[in-house]
């Protein structure tokens, strides 16, 4: 009896032990779930209950982002979601147009700078020029203050209609003005340029497919017809797609009647089919579509309604590859999903879809698969995902599984390791550069023709140092790009020449400038001399 009194105490701690551990188990009210059988309520009540329940506040619309980015990442890579800020920037630019005010601006020394007005815009209208600084907009100062740029686009947008007072100081007169600008619709071109490359050949680029695509690219279609254009070049690179009707009525102006153009198939197996008009306006000329590793989407479709019906020739380096197609649903609060709801097929019925089963991070850098082995500058390496053949109707093979393979392949145009300087070229960079070259003082340019600037530009070894000082002294200048500079000296200077027009003349000189050095464009224009 005495040792099992021993054993007492021993019990007792055990017991109050498990009750300590039992505790810090136990220690809430206990709540049931709903006993339906939902996901979905399963989701609902756990954000539910963290918003109600949980110990410390938490901003439960972040979680819900973060749950439908999580949720969605488990399907492809272009299911995703879009925030309402996000999505209201990219509902603008596919649009095409808003209402504003009409400049494309550059923040010089904490001042907003015109680098160009909108031809027909409201300020052209009100009289804004180039070179301008505005410094007031009715009473906000807009100057000296490290605006950021959605803040300045925010006060100069508005109702259409409505007015706002500029005040505004013009360098070549050293004065300040007062311009009313009435706000209105601002095209956004997804045209870049239409025209003659020489007497024959016509070139049309298109940046993106937007609602306003197809009207910008059948006037620049009519106009080279008028010019007698016998060869079309529409330029697709770099084009990420758009509006998948969009690239069908481009198709369409090209194809003869009950040409298939595309066909999409869904989860449940339905098929539509999409075939030519007979409607078009350039069936019966020669067509070629430059493509290269950043056409995407409505790119590719475009180009492999042409490329399968033998149409013409696609020519340039491998696309991207998305052959998936997307619907928007929106929210209440403005956000929206962008749901993958089909795949589309070109007409000899390959997909073009790249393989994405490793995830959205390896689908990203599948680019940097394409450099690494060589791909952008030998045809041989291009690797493709799907070894089943295609016919066209006069018996071209075409291969489907990541993107199309363009029947004249062109490398990339600058040397192994030049290529981040060639990209550098064609950024905003370089436009800041020019704008304040054109700064120091704008009545040297006056009165200068196109031509003659040109000539004596187009190799300026003045603007080729004073745009090395500029890249060195800039946050950009630690790149690694300074020391290839010298051995790039012609392109350099072409691409700050090109700037130069666009600035001085409009966009369009920009093209005129840059093509006749473009190795594709010089491939079209040798084709056509055979």
């Amino acid at each position: 009896m005495k040792n099992k009194h021993n054993y007492l105490p021993i019990y007792l701690f055990a017991t109050l032990a498990i009750g300590v551990v039992l505790g810090t188990m136990l220690n809430f009210p206990v709540t049931n779930f709903s006993s339906a059988n939902d996901p979905t309520n399963k989701l609902n009540q756990l954000i539910h209950l963290i918003d109600t329940e949980y110990v410390d506040s938490v901003n439960t619309d972040s979680i819900v982002n973060l749950a439908v980015n999580d949720i969605l990442e488990q399907l492809d890579p272009h299911s995703v979601y879009i925030e309402k800020e996000e999505l209201e920037d990219i509902t603008q630019s596919m649009k095409g147009d808003f209402v504003g005010i009409g400049i494309n601006f550059y923040m010089h020394n904490d001042t907003l700078s015109v680098i160009n007005v909108v031809e027909n815009s409201p300020s052209e209208k009100a009289g804004i020029q180039s070179g301008d600084k505005i410094l007031f907009a009715d009473k906000t100062k807009l100057f000296g203050r490290k605006l950021p740029t959605d803040s300045l686009f925010a006060k100069l947008k508005g109702e259409k209609g409505s007015k706002i007072q500029l005040t505004v100081f013009r360098k070549i007169i050293n004065k300040k003005l007062k311009l009313t600008v009435q706000r209105d619709v601002v095209p956004i071109k997804s045209v870049d340029v239409g025209l003659m490359i020489d007497n024959k050949v016509g070139y049309i680029k298109i940046n993106r497919f937007a609602e306003t695509t197809y009207d910008e690219f059948h006037k620049e279609l009519l106009a080279l017809k008028k010019k007698a254009a016998k060869t079309i070049i529409v330029d697709l690179r770099d084009n990420g797609g758009g509006y998948l009707e969009k690239a069908v009525e481009i198709a369409d102006e090209f194809l003869m009647q009950d040409q298939l153009i595309v066909f999409t198939k869904n989860r449940k197996g339905r098929v539509d089919k999409t075939f030519a008009t007979g409607k078009g306006d350039f069936e019966k000329g020669k067509v070629v579509i430059l493509i290269n590793e950043n056409s995407a989407s409505a790119s590719e479709i475009l180009a492999g309604a042409i490329q399968d019906n033998d149409r013409g020739i696609i020519m340039g380096r491998r696309s991207f590859g998305k052959g998936l197609v997307q619907q928007e649903k929106y929210f209440n609060d403005g956000s929206a999903v962008r749901l993958t709801i089909a795949r589309y097929y070109t007409p000899t019925g390959r997909s073009i879809q790249k393989p994405y089963e490793n995830g959205s991070e390896d689908y990203n850098k599948e680019f940097a698969h394409r450099f690494d082995n060589g791909e952008l500058y030998s045809k041989d390496s291009i690797k493709i995902a799907d070894t089943i053949q295609f016919k066209t109707p006069k018996g071209k093979i075409v291969f489907g599984g990541g993107g199309i393979v363009p029947d004249v392949f062109i490398p990339l145009q600058n040397e192994v390791g030049d290529e981040g300087l060639a990209y550098f070229m064609q950024s905003p960079y370089v436009g800041n550069f020019v704008f304040e070259q054109l700064d120091k003082n704008r009545n040297l340019y006056r009165g200068i023709s196109f031509n003659n600037f040109i000539a004596k530009n187009l190799y300026s070894d003045v603007y080729f140092e004073a745009f090395k000082k500029y890249f060195s002294k800039n946050e950009f200048g630690d790149l690694g790009l300074l020391a290839k500079f010298d051995q790039n000296k012609p392109m350099i200077q072409r691409y700050i020449a090109a700037e130069f027009a666009q600035q001085l003349y409009g966009s369009k000189y920009y093209y005129e400038v840059t093509l006749p050095f473009d190795t594709m464009i010089k491939e079209v224009l040798k084709t056509e001399k055979k």
